[in-house]
């Protein structure tokens, strides 16, 4: 089953969603916004994962290059675009706003 991933990021902490692809949430996690962070939760060899999504940001160039460093499909979203899908949400959350970015 393929899994796709999305990444709200602050300078502190990443929320992380992996979703399947019937939509299903299959894990969340917080974690320091470092890109070894992020693929230690990534690399589990119980995810599939087809697709990184990240919002563009400050931090969103280096967490993107050691990612895909690291051999995982990574992809950085316009913030326009992001705030677009993301704003039919009625509860706006570092959670929320991962979840919404990996469906």
């Amino acid at each position: 089953m393929k899994h796709f991933v999305g990444l709200d990021i602050s300078v502190k902490e990443t929320a992380v969603c992996v979703v399947d692809e019937t939509g299903k949430v299959c894990r969340e996690v917080k974690v320091v916004s470092h890109p070894d962070d992020i693929i230690a939760v990534l690399k589990d060899s119980t995810w599939n994962v087809e697709r990184v999504g990240l919002e563009a940001g400050p931090l969103s160039q280096w967490l993107f290059e050691g990612l895909a460093r690291a051999g995982l499909p990574v992809i950085c979203i316009e913030t326009r675009h992001v705030k677009a899908f993301l704003k039919a949400q009625p509860n706006k959350t570092d959670r929320n706003d991962a979840r919404g970015i990996a469906r």
